[in-house]
């Protein structure tokens, strides 16, 4: 095909076809047995077949997966070196690729973008993000993985997304234009739809979907030497929704079941799986299968016949490599230290890129009290990616560690435990944090500060800003509240019973909290003046405006540096193998966030294996973050590392925010 019959062939069959703008409903009829669309990478024509997403015949194998100890580097560009030059709407640019784009438009200016928060289809309601943007409809692509059952493959470029779904992941992948938003990802699905017969309407906040009507033509169940394997044989390409509760798998397929298929199929026994049931109303059909808690079963497709595949395993990991975003690299992939395996999820940020920022993140954004779901708390602050951060007390939901931003302490260290600091030039020290604060009257009476803005209390002083609120509570019994305004005690009083007892906190000023300390509350008489004087160990960390302590310490100098007792963490603690958190710097000054839920076929990493995970993962300095239930990684709208009902409320995190330019 010439370069002059490809122009044609793309305005006329893609462009052209989206150009009546006084109507939002973009209809794709089923297309013929073979699509004709031009070789990008070969300059010659190439048939895309319709097969891959209809049926044919294959027998069915066991899935790729990498078992290589070769760990993924995360030391490289996480940058998008790919993206293209900015074309006027009448052009369409040529790019030479590995996979199959059947048309990539960029805009030269900005363009209006309408977006939704959910998704129907064929009438069942989804919380998946949308856009739509010159008629061409998008789906933020992990609620594209919810919704419709789309597999992301691995890339380098950010601008194109390769995907499977009823198709072969080689060389022939169908891979979709992507557009950035401050809190979403979106896969351009014009295309998919196209191929898979599917109807699309906007209508206000919901982009309707009415896709083909399919058939479950067997449901296949087998013991494997890993586990369980159930086979879905269907009749032609289906959207499904996968959603784990308790104990329970659900699949919801997007097809027809007869009833006698339903009636007739009779689950056999497991070797993982506990139960196994279908089923069928209407053209829904549903799949339960009962899993151990430790488990992810994986939910995948194959072409040629079209089948779903759900596998019950120890290890359902599939290996990503993905350039999400400049500045963004997506990764999953299994880490061995020593005789143990971890499935590690991660993201590499880059934050020096621009256009991009590191901030800490907490859940109330008029206080430093209060906890929230992270998924929550990185939407409400417009955080396109976040994970969870550092210790709180759960019962009064008040901080445990060090918060700074913008210069500002949310919240104090504590205990001189771990901490992670950075700046806008993208610099970053990872270490063991302290403050010391004085407060010195005109009698020479010096009294050390142990806290400041914090829920980690003592006998002593501690000192709380309006960044902790505009009012303080008492925290506990029979505190004395001093209040300070311009370096001078305004007013002293009892607060008796916690809890009871609320004041405000100047703006120019503080509340001083004096507990058992009598001669503290003494020399702070109301008119008394005061002077503060604060310093931070190490001096260095004074210089960071982003702070956000937790521990232990991991890595320093790729050197395993952890001594949880003498950041005063139980040895239990220490020991404890359980779900994890952490955050590094790489060589190349990159940040590494991991998520760490099991080890293959037993329960999360130690400390220690934490701290080897990090160093095999390239971390020079490392830092261990809350971990158990708060362990959350989010990206683009949705959790990458469990379902969000098994996820506890946090207290803070560390949000990672962009500015695209549409």
């Amino acid at each position: 095909m010439n370069q002059v019959n490809k122009q044609r062939f793309l305005k006329g069959s893609i462009l052209q076809s989206f150009s009546k703008k006084t109507s939002s409903l973009l209809i794709f009829p089923l297309l013929a047995a073979t699509f004709h669309a031009p070789d990008f990478t070969q300059g010659n024509e190439a048939l895309l077949s319709l097969r891959s997403l209809q049926s044919a015949s294959l027998q069915l194998q066991m899935p790729v997966v990498q078992e290589s100890s070769t760990i993924l580097p995360v030391t490289g560009d996480v940058s998008n070196q790919s993206a293209e030059r900015s074309v006027q709407a009448s052009d369409v640019e040529v790019i030479p690729q590995e996979f199959w784009t059947p048309v990539l438009v960029r805009i030269s200016q900005a363009i209006p973008v309408t977006e939704g928060t959910q998704v129907v289809i064929n009438g069942r309601t989804l919380n998946a993000a949308w856009s739509q943007r010159q008629q061409r409809i998008g789906i933020a692509d992990t609620g594209l993985m919810q919704t419709v059952g789309v597999e992301l493959l691995n890339t380098e470029s950010a601008s194109r997304q390769p995907v499977q779904w009823f198709s072969d992941s080689g060389t022939n992948a169908l891979a979709l234009g992507t557009w950035l938003t401050s809190r979403y990802r979106y896969l351009d699905i014009t295309e998919l739809a196209q191929l898979a017969g599917w109807q699309m309407q906007v209508s206000g906040n919901v982009l309707r979907i009415s896709t083909p009507v399919s058939r479950v033509m067997a449901v296949r169940q087998g013991r494997q030497s890993w586990g369980d394997r159930i086979v879905i044989d269907l009749d032609r390409s289906t959207p499904w929704q996968v959603t784990e509760q308790s104990g329970e798998l659900v699949v919801n397929i997007n097809a027809q079941a007869d009833p006698a298929l339903v009636r007739n199929f009779q689950a056999g026994p497991g070797n993982r799986l506990t139960s196994l049931n279908v089923q069928a109303s209407g053209n829904q059909t549903v799949i339960r299968v009962g899993i151990p808690t430790n488990l992810r079963p994986r939910v995948w497709s194959l072409p040629n016949p079209n089948r779903m595949i759900i596998d019950v395993g120890a290890d359902s990991t599939v290996q990503r490599n993905i350039v999400w975003a400049p500045g963004i690299r997506w990764q999953e992939q299994v880490v061995n230290t020593g005789s143990a395996q971890f499935p590690v999820i991660a993201l590499v940020i880059d934050p020096r890129q621009s256009g991009l920022a590191v901030r800490p993140i907490w859940s109330n954004a008029s206080s430093a009290i209060g906890t929230t779901p992270l998924i929550t708390m990185a939407q409400s602050s417009q955080a396109i990616a976040a994970i969870n951060g550092g210790f709180f007390n759960r019962n009064n939901q008040l901080p445990l560690g060090a918060i700074r931003r913008d210069g500002r302490w949310i919240s104090g260290p504590i205990l001189n435990r771990g901490a992670i600091a950075w700046n806008e030039a993208g610099e970053v020290a990872i270490g063991r944090l302290g403050l010391q604060e004085t407060i010195t009257t005109p009698a020479g009476q010096r009294f050390t500060v142990l806290s400041l803005n914090s829920g980690y209390v003592q006998a002593g002083v501690a000192r709380y800003t309006s960044d902790w609120g505009s009012t303080y509570t008492s925290i506990i019994d029979n505190e004395i509240l001093v209040t300070v305004q311009d370096n001078r005690v305004v007013n002293q009083q009892p607060a008796g019973a916690a809890g009871q007892t609320s004041i405000p906190i100047p703006a120019n000023g503080y509340v001083i909290v004096v507990r058992a300390y009598s001669a503290a509350a003494n020399a702070l008489a109301v008119g008394t003046n005061v002077q503060l004087e604060t310093t931070s160990n190490p001096a260095d960390f004074g210089r960071y405006t982003q702070i956000l302590g937790a521990g232990p310490l991991l890595l320093q100098n790729r050197q395993v540096v952890l001594n949880a007792q003498s950041e005063q963490f139980g040895e239990a603690f220490a020991r404890q193998a359980a779900a994890r958190s952490a955050i590094g710097r790489t060589a190349e000054g990159n940040l590494i966030m991991i998520t760490v839920q099991n080890r293959i076929g037993g329960p999360g990493p130690t400390l220690a294996e934490t701290a080897q995970i990090m160093q095999r993962l390239g971390a020079v300095d490392a830092l261990n973050l809350d971990g158990g239930s708060s362990t959350t990684l989010y990206l683009g709208g949705q959790l990458l590392n469990r379902s969000p009902y098994t996820a506890a409320r946090v207290h803070n995190g560390i949000g990672v925010f962009i500015q695209p330019s549409l």
